[in-house]
């Protein structure tokens, strides 16, 4: 039967089917793959690139300095001190103004260089690609363009390498990878040829498996290519990662909805205000500009940057331990401890 029909968790064959290959002897995978130990002929090889593309991952959407910084800016605290600004400013009241905008300024500059930083980490998964590989063709091992591998080429893998694609491994000599990357291990992963029965293994557990982006640690050995660019364990993150739909943190609907409430109240207050200053026959000049001079006086314009600090302060924490906060309102909340 062929590996393609079976019920198998994992890799990606180049045709679309999904294919449990670590749990198969090498030699019914090489067939499957349509290859053998001496590799894919020069010819095949092109032939097998023009159908399945190269050997790279994705690129991330584009998102343009000009977008992120818009992004700091859409928010209802954000609207009603710019408002606030505008209404000082209109008072002569340049000082409180300047303020303000100092506020605006800085929570837009914080935000957009955390976005932005992240963004630039972000694509800087790509490097993770190798860009060369020694892969057997026609019988003789040559060096390639890694981005040219296809589904059945065998490659050798020696210390010091980054494994160029997700592939099974036919033999080795005592090789182990780094999978941090991919999998969070922090030790090396010995790796062997043997069967794995288990169809429903995850990445970490194929252990007779390499996957594009990680780095052999020790040993030597080959292995055939089994699936490349976004069909690998690599592509597939990167993939689930760009579906993610663009949505407001649950700090960022607290805070809209904070400011609402604020906006709603400073305006209450300000009509009360002013309807009871008509009521006692002030001019209605006065009333008015009682009534803005105090709406101003309401407006939060402490707010953002409060709240932008803490969250930076809380992002460097955490950047400290090696994590990646992509946007500024998405850091979680602290854990508490309890003895």
């Amino acid at each position: 039967m062929p590996l393609g029909t079976q019920l198998g968790d994992p890799a990606l064959r180049g045709d679309g089917s999904r294919v449990a290959w670590h749990a198969h002897p090498v030699d019914r995978v090489v067939s499957e793959l349509g290859t053998a130990v001496d590799g894919l002929s020069s010819a095949e090889a092109l032939a097998r690139l023009a159908r399945h593309g190269a050997n790279r991952l994705p690129a991330p959407a584009g998102v343009s300095a000009a977008e992120i910084l818009a992004g700091q800016l859409r928010s209802v605290v954000v609207l009603l001190l710019a408002v606030a600004a505008a209404i000082s400013l209109a008072l002569g009241e340049n000082v409180e103004a300047a303020a303000i905008v100092a506020v605006l300024v800085i929570n837009a500059l914080l935000g957009f260089v955390t976005e932005w930083r992240a963004r630039r980490a972000m694509e800087a998964l790509l490097g993770l690609a190798a860009p060369r590989a020694a892969v057997v063709r026609s019988g003789r091992l040559v060096m390639v363009d890694a981005a040219t591998l296809v589904p059945g080429d065998v490659i050798q893998l020696d210390a010091g390498n980054r494994v160029p694609a997700d592939a099974r491994v036919m033999h080795v000599v005592d090789l182990g990878t780094m999978e941090a990357a991919l999998t969070g291990e922090s030790l090396p992963v010995e790796k062997f040829a043997g069967v794995l029965p288990a169809l429903h293994l995850a990445a970490a557990d194929r252990t007779n498996m390499v996957y594009l982006g990680t780095v052999v640690a020790t040993g030597s050995g080959r292995a055939v290519v089994t699936a490349t660019g976004p069909d690998t364990e690599l592509g597939r993150i990167g993939a689930l990662v760009g579906g993610i739909k663009e949505e407001q943190t649950p700090l960022e609907r607290r805070l809209d909805a904070l400011g609402r409430r604020v906006a709603w109240i400073t305006i209450g207050i300000a009509a009360i205000v002013g309807g009871l200053g008509l009521a006692h026959g002030l001019p209605l000049g006065d009333v008015l500009e009682t009534g803005i001079a105090l709406a101003v006086a309401a407006m939060p314009e402490a707010l953002p940057a409060v709240a932008t600090i803490a969250l930076a302060v809380g992002m460097r924490r955490m950047a400290r331990r090696h994590a990646l906060v992509r946007r500024l309102p998405a850091r979680p909340a602290p854990v508490r401890r309890t003895r």
